[in-house]
């Protein structure tokens, strides 16, 4: 069972560190949300899969994925939770560049054209990792039916999915660690 206040604790105790840090969108910020702290530990994990198929429980989709490296525990966690509730659900990697042998693509997975997906990513500032998994899934001929994170940093990435109509749904922001967002 999906209990929010434990994962909310967890993440403050093993993945919000503060000192003076710059984030993958090149921005500044006096707090950090190590997201791979709570997917590569098995509490945490759990609580974020069940949180996440409890999230999308009204939302039909086929598959889930988002960018390798950050989506990829995410995604077999939602998916192992999945398989223990009776769910089919599939799972993709998006790569940040194609694969240089073999099949040479930028999506892995059991996945086929005209699948309905949902983009994953542990933490969201602006947006921009799910919004090149977007791009890539859109690419491979995927429709995109919501974006899902862990936390929400408040500082645009709703916005940015807003622009292209697509739903987003965190399961919970900073200010649920007590962190007000910057102005």
């Amino acid at each position: 069972m999906y209990d929010r206040q434990q994962l909310i604790d967890l993440v403050r105790h093993r993945a919000l560190k503060f000192g003076d840090f710059t984030l993958a969108s090149g921005q500044k910020s006096s707090y950090y949300l190590d997201g791979k702290q709570i997917t590569l530990h098995s509490v945490g994990l759990r609580l974020i899969s069940l949180g996440l198929l409890d999230l999308l429980n009204e939302v039909h989709f086929d598959a889930i994925g988002g960018m390798s490296i950050g989506a990829d525990p995410i995604v077999g966690g939602v998916l192992a939770v999945a398989g223990e509730q009776g769910r089919d659900l599939a799972g993709f990697m998006v790569r940040k560049e194609a694969k240089g042998h073999g099949t040479k693509k930028f999506i892995e997975g059991p996945i086929e054209p005209g699948a309905k997906v949902v983009i994953i990513d542990d933490v969201v500032t602006t947006g921009g990792s799910s919004l090149q998994a977007i791009e890539r899934v859109q690419e491979f001929g995927g429709e995109v039916v919501h974006v899902v994170a862990i936390i929400d940093r408040l500082q645009g990435g709703a916005e940015a999915f807003g622009k292209l109509a697509l739903p987003f749904s965190p399961l919970f922001t900073i200010t649920d660690l007590g962190i007000e967002p910057p102005k």
